[in-house]
């Protein structure tokens, strides 16, 4: 089995391509380049939700109570 050290690639600018985003929005999904400006910098403005934080929280909640 070969290992690959990541830190070791080096990709040169031109050999690079652009990745295509997506995400869902009003119950279907589409690529954020396809926003309007006011779309986009709500995309670019969202929290990344970790559900493990939200576990911790709510006992935390119910320990207060």
């Amino acid at each position: 089995m070969t290992t690959i050290n990541f830190e070791d690639v080096v990709l040169k600018d031109e050999e690079r391509q652009p990745c295509e985003v997506w995400t869902r929005v009003m119950g279907y999904f589409r690529p954020v380049s396809e926003f309007n400006k006011g779309k986009k910098s709500e995309f670019y403005s969202r929290k990344c939700f970790c559900e493990s934080k939200a576990v911790e929280m709510d006992a935390l909640d119910i320990a207060a109570e």
